[in-house]
């Protein structure tokens, strides 16, 4: 009785911890070349990249045009379309 009560709160503990780690987190550093309520442009290379921020993005620091920031960011998918996808046909 003890073995299974200890195997069942090890597979809730691993479930839980699975479950919280979420998304992966990225990071882009770089100058600000655009900043604005709802986004923010940074170069990185050659290559400008455009984050969309809102309300909940915590800014410490002067964001503003030309400062050099790290941003941590995850990604979402807006939508999901699935495709039907073709049987093959068997030939003899």
């Amino acid at each position: 009785m003890k073995k299974v009560l200890v195997l069942v709160c090890a597979f809730v503990f691993i479930a839980v911890v699975a479950f919280a780690a979420g998304p992966k987190t990225y990071q882009v550093t770089g100058p600000v070349v655009e900043v604005t309520d709802t986004m923010i442009v940074v170069t990185k290379g050659k290559d400008n990249w455009q984050l969309a921020r809102d309300a909940n993005t915590r800014v410490t620091g002067d964001l503003k045009v030309g400062a050099k920031v790290t941003i941590d960011y995850t990604m979402t998918a807006a939508s999901v379309e699935v495709k039907e996808t073709k049987k093959k046909s068997k030939s003899k």
